[in-house]
């Protein structure tokens, strides 16, 4: 019964940030999240980055041009764009807008450039988390063993993910990622609880009104 109660109470939706530098374990966290949470929804963003032999346009991202790229950006139909590695990425707005109005939780799988965008902009939505990794050999490692990238692009991106490790300051939660169980775990905590959060359900005042005017 206090099930049903509970799913009955009217909430706003929530927009889950997840950061990492490259390899450090977000996007398989976000993943699993999105296999084992079917109230989530990912945020599909756009790119101008080549696609990679494994990735799925309109799935793991929306590609296009640096051309249609720019019309979006000028036309204020991104919530949030980034430059990262040379490439450009980018969360559309309609489609974020509308799931939080509607209750919708939101995943999205950005750098520290589009959180501290979202932040600026809708900070009362966002819950942000930067997965660390234990080591930066670990961190290495992980990168060679995804063989994606050739070896100067890694190197590249191990530069990159200090210059991106200097920002966990600003987030929310931090999650070291050393037993990738144990960090998804802690990441279905740390939603758990703000999802019950008093500021994200606007719901509980029509339910504590019903309760106090109850005949007993």
């Amino acid at each position: 019964m206090a099930q049903l109660v509970s799913a009955r109470i009217r909430r706003r939706g929530l927009m889950l940030v997840l950061s990492s530098p490259s390899g450090a374990g977000k996007s398989t966290i976000a993943r699993n999240l999105l296999e084992e949470d079917k109230s989530f929804e990912l945020s599909v963003s756009l790119t101008t980055r080549p696609r990679r032999g494994s990735e799925i346009d309109g799935v793991h991202y929306h590609f296009v041009s640096k051309r249609e790229f720019d019309r979006q950006r000028d036309g204020d139909a991104l919530l949030e764009w980034a430059e990262v590695h040379g490439n450009f990425y980018a969360t559309p707005r309609e489609p974020a807008e509308q799931a939080m109005a509607e209750g919708r939780d939101m995943l999205f799988d950005i750098d520290w450039q589009g959180a501290d965008q979202l932040r600026a902009k809708i900070p009362a939505d966002i819950v942000s988390i930067f997965i660390l990794p234990p080591s930066m050999t670990e961190l290495k490692a992980r990168l060679m063993r995804r063989a994606e990238d050739q070896e100067k692009v890694i190197e590249q991106r191990l530069k990159n993910a200090r210059e991106e490790i200097e920002h966990w300051r600003k987030y929310d939660y931090v999650v070291i990622n050393n037993d990738l169980q144990v960090a998804f775990n802690e990441v279905k905590s740390i939603v758990a609880a703000e999802r019950l959060r008093r500021d994200r359900r606007p719901g509980l005042f029509d339910f504590v009104t019903g309760l106090l005017d109850e005949k007993v």
